[in-house]
């Protein structure tokens, strides 16, 4: 924008009331401000690599853009304080975000737990220092499922389940974190359990002992899946150059103003001319910006 005159001082000057968000890999100062980012480096910068993965394996990057999607929300959420600030102030203001840092908030109190304790988080794979069992499972037919037992409750119905009731009676049993200190003999009693079943078998018996399980499933199941039809996470949109196509929804429900999808996507540059006016740049303006290839 700044290359071409439209500037903050220049907008805000036009429309003091404009909300400009600004997102760059590293923020807008600093000694990295320069560099250019993405959200892999997000993910490698901010501890989530180094925690994601098996203890004797590398250090595991997500295979989408997880720390770009983190930070998308989190400007959304960034842009809707400052239009409720305008309304309070009557003045917009600039949203400054690096994608480095949301997803460094997501990952929780580590900083705080070495700042205090010098614990640095370790590499568990699928299991959590937290609690136990947590896992994923293969069952008979192929398919792999997930299990939490993050109350203490739901780890007791899960060892009632699989036939391992005397578990429950041992000291160490009755917290998440002593139970993680056990997890190769509690993984063993549930990987044994549902390797002899189906995946259809052990979440019908999960199910019905009121114990967390949940397949671990791909698009194509996520498509089936009767709990997100019923939601309607996955909704179908008319495409003007596509027709009728299936996305991910509005991410909540309202009940009283209840969001909706009015498009796919619009073709690229189809509102440049409305914004840019709104904002209060002339017609002649405009055309001088589109001759110089700024538009």
């Amino acid at each position: 924008l700044e290359r071409w005159g439209l500037g903050w001082e220049e907008l805000s000057a036009v429309n003091p009331r404009l909300v400009l968000a600004r997102v760059t890999g590293f923020g807008q100062f600093g000694p990295y401000a320069h560099r250019p980012g993405f959200g892999t480096l997000a993910e490698a910068m901010s501890g989530f690599a180094a925690v994601t993965g098996e203890p004797d394996g590398p250090p595991t990057l997500p295979p989408f853009g997880l720390a770009d999607s983190i930070a998308a929300l989190a400007t959304a959420y960034a842009v809707m304080t400052a239009l409720s600030g305008r309304e309070r102030t009557g003045r917009g203001q600039v949203v400054d975000l690096a994608i480095i840092e949301p997803i460094l908030t997501v990952l929780g109190p580590q900083p705080l737990w070495y700042d205090q304790l010098g614990y640095v988080q370790p590499r568990t794979g699928n299991r959590s220092r937290n609690n136990a069992p947590r896992n994923t499972y293969r069952t008979s037919d192929g398919h792999w499922v997930a299990v939490s037992t993050s109350a203490q409750s739901v780890a007791e119905r899960v060892m009632r389940l699989v036939g391992r009731p005397e578990l429950i009676e041992e000291p160490w049993f009755a917290a998440g974190t002593t139970r993680a200190e056990h997890a190769d003999e509690l993984d063993e009693a549930v990987g044994h359990w549902i390797a002899r079943r189906t995946r259809e078998e052990a979440v019908s018996a999960f199910e019905k002992a009121e114990a967390a399980i949940a397949p671990v499933q791909d698009v194509r199941d996520v498509l089936e899946d009767p709990q997100y039809r019923a939601l309607d996470t996955v909704t179908e949109v008319d495409d003007p150059e596509l027709g009728p196509l299936r996305m991910q929804n509005v991410l909540f429900r309202l009940s009283e103003t209840p969001g909706s999808i009015r498009w796919a996507g619009r073709p690229h540059g189809a509102d440049t001319e409305e914004i840019l006016t709104e904002l209060g740049l002339s017609p002649s303006r405009i055309a001088a910006l589109r001759a110089e290839g700024a538009l």
